[in-house]
């Protein structure tokens, strides 16, 4: 394991000091730290980690960990989630070393292959018994790659999110509506990783911030927990004199918002703004005023920071949830239900409490012994089940030709029966032999 410390071209902190860590699992979880890594992120430490020895060699990331090289010998997992998860379990220590000192830390991983999949819940565990806020942003695939990879990425992420704070899922299939026929595949996954990009910088930019109204990571899981499949993140930047109209343009256009439709529709909406000293509390008012119009039914937690080289510039970043269908189905019903049938669905607990004896219990399944007979009513019982029950005489069943009228046999018509030892040969045989047919 490298211990380098990677460096940023930017000379000063954002704001107050604050420790961020993001591990890249797997390959696409490497390959987007790289990407990250090259651009200005002072403060935050990137981190490789993989089962695939090779692949990590090939990073310019100077920090990685090669996990579980006595079970994969450092030649990957094949696809298998449970020999990446594994692998990681194997390293455990070393994750829990390289989490040490981290204040805030991000999993970045693609979700449906094997180690990302297998491996990225079990560092978010380790990283949040360390004693950091964890959150983790992955991908979910294209589905021209496959069903199964679609099925081995939703548990992954299920896995995921009961291991960290919050998690953020950007679907690779909605980088479609970013691209033309002309796009390549290596300019499609740049997209990705941009996008995956945007959003540790948000992140980041959030927590640092300092200015007008702060918001923490606190406020961020209060988005996030609990919703983590309805959840969308966005950023959104522009300059200019017009540059509040154009951020908004941006940002309702952005794929991950959906037209707009997500905000619309969250129940809980975080939103961070950034500017330079040039920022004015009427571009704040102004974004406020229309995202407020486009979250009606929303609880909005608002930020705002001031950084010096953001000089004519402006970047609102939005994290909007919504509940799950099955917290929305729950609601609905209790709301469509009258108050006199939600008394009656509803447990008393207080009347349980205070009177336990008049709690119903249920019915026993102990069935009892049956009852006592007199003889006579055992012999009469007896003779009428025997009576039931006994068989008919059988009659075999006698088997013989059917008379048919033959009208004509053809050519055959003027032939002599064929006879052989008295037996005419034209009768079939079981019948001649008087076997009988089931």
């Amino acid at each position: 394991m490298e211990s380098e410390t990677n460096k940023s071209p930017e000379a000063a902190p954002l704001g107050k000091k604050f420790s961020l860590k993001v591990f890249g699992v797997g390959g696409a979880g490497g390959n987007a730290i790289e990407y990250m890594a090259r651009q200005a992120f002072d403060g935050v430490d990137f981190i490789a980690i993989n089962t695939d020895a090779q692949a990590l060699a090939n990073l310019g990331v100077t920090e990685r960990l090669t996990l579980g090289t006595k079970l994969t010998r450092g030649l990957g997992t094949g696809g298998d989630p449970d020999l990446g998860r594994a692998s990681a379990e194997e390293d455990a220590e070393k994750i829990r070393a390289l989490c040490a000192g981290a204040d805030v830390i991000c999993v970045v991983a693609g979700m449906g292959g094997g180690t990302g999949t297998g491996a990225g819940p079990v560092i978010a565990r380790l990283a949040k018994e360390s004693g950091a806020l964890v959150l983790g942003i992955v991908t979910l695939p294209f589905e021209f790659e496959g069903g199964r990879r679609g099925r081995q990425a939703q548990l992954g992420l299920r896995d995921l999110k009961s291991a960290a704070d919050g998690v953020i899922c950007l679907p690779n299939q909605k980088v479609f509506k970013l691209i033309d026929e002309n796009t390549s595949v290596n300019e499609a996954l740049k997209i990705t990783n941009e996008l995956l990009a945007q959003g540790v910088r948000g992140i980041w930019r959030l927590l640092t911030q300092t200015g007008l109204i702060n918001v923490d990571f606190n406020d961020l899981c209060a988005v996030l927990r609990g919703r983590h499949e309805e959840s969308s993140l966005a950023t959104a930047e522009a300059s200019g004199e017009n540059r509040s109209h154009e951020v908004l343009e941006k940002l309702l256009a952005h794929p991950f918002l959906e037209g707009g439709h997500v905000m619309a529709e969250a129940d809980a909406v975080l939103v961070s703004l950034a500017g330079g000293p040039d920022m004015t509390m009427a571009e704040v008012n102004r974004i406020m005023e229309r995202i407020n119009r486009q979250c009606e039914n929303a609880h909005i937690i608002m930020g705002a920071g001031i950084h010096e080289n953001f000089a004519g510039r402006l970047s609102v970043t939005v994290v909007a949830s919504r509940r799950n269908g099955r917290e929305e189905r729950a609601s609905n019903r209790m709301t469509q239900t009258s108050p006199k049938e939600s008394s009656e669905l509803a447990p008393d607990y207080d009347k349980e409490i205070s009177n336990p004896t008049a709690t119903q219990r249920p019915a026993s399944r102990f069935t009892g012994p049956p009852p006592t007979l007199s003889q006579q009513e055992t012999e009469k019982l007896i003779s009428q089940s025997t009576g039931s029950s006994r068989r008919k005489k059988f009659v075999p069943m006698r088997q013989g030709q059917l008379p048919l009228e033959i009208v004509s046999k053809g050519r055959f018509e003027k032939s002599e029966p064929t006879i052989h030892q008295g037996e005419d040969l034209d009768v079939p045989t079981y019948i001649r032999r008087g076997v009988a047919l089931n």
